[in-house]
């Protein structure tokens, strides 16, 4: 039987920035190929690109330099409206601040739900919250919640929306070592069925992952 091709894959990326001084690189010449299920732990210092890398893989930020591949299709030279419709439905960007993955006017029942009809998809099933240790929250506001519980709706979010890949951006650095350790057992168990790509220099994600990316200076090399 034929290898799978990956989910997601980058070729030759680079990322620059334009400054005063000349252009500065985030990302150099990045090639990565990212399987249909298991988690990618992007790691490495401050400053050293994860962020950036995450951002392309999430079709947000345009490389200056190579391709992007998403389901064996180049992807990265599509206009904004294709690209969007593709965020909502295959590919979820959970960011750092959980707060700014939610809308905070509704409550978490109805998070849920508005994620699932922005993708055309089904109302999810009231057992999602328990397998996102959120039993009894259904009718709460956003507001009422812990960091962790947040971060744990937003990857919920994700999951109802049909996305097959999810991408967290340091999910568990502004969050108490017991909510962390809530928010790494749930990527833990979304990446047996999904894609799941995520940037932290956090050691619970760094041992709980598939497969290790260090990067430093924008260049990456596998790690273990």
């Amino acid at each position: 039987m034929a290898e799978r091709a990956p989910v997601m894959a980058l070729h030759e990326v680079a990322v620059e920035y334009p400054t005063a001084g000349g252009p500065v690189t985030a990302v150099a010449g990045a090639d990565l190929a990212v399987a249909h299920t298991g988690m990618t732990v992007l790691t490495g210092p401050s400053g050293s690109g994860k962020s950036t890398l995450l951002r392309v893989l999430g079709l947000v930020e345009r490389p200056t330099r190579g391709t992007v591949e998403l389901d064996g299709t180049v992807v990265s030279g599509l206009p904004h409206r294709a690209l969007r419709r593709l965020r909502r439905h295959r590919v979820a960007l959970v960011a750092q601040n959980p707060v700014e993955n939610l809308l905070p006017q509704l409550t978490v029942r109805d998070n849920l739900r508005a994620a699932a009809q922005s993708a055309h998809r089904p109302a999810p099933e009231p057992s999602l919250l328990d397998r996102l240790g959120l039993a009894g929250t259904a009718g709460w506001r956003i507001t009422a919640l812990s960091g962790g519980q947040q971060q744990r709706l937003a990857l919920g979010c994700a999951l109802v929306r049909g996305a097959g890949v999810v991408l967290a951006d340091e999910p568990t650095s502004q969050l108490d070592a017991k909510s962390a350790g809530l928010v790494v057992d749930a990527l833990a168990d979304l990446a047996g069925a999904m894609t799941v790509v995520v940037a932290s220099h956090d050691p619970r994600l760094v041992a709980a992952a598939d497969r290790v990316v260090r990067l430093h200076d924008g260049r990456l090399r596998e790690g273990s």
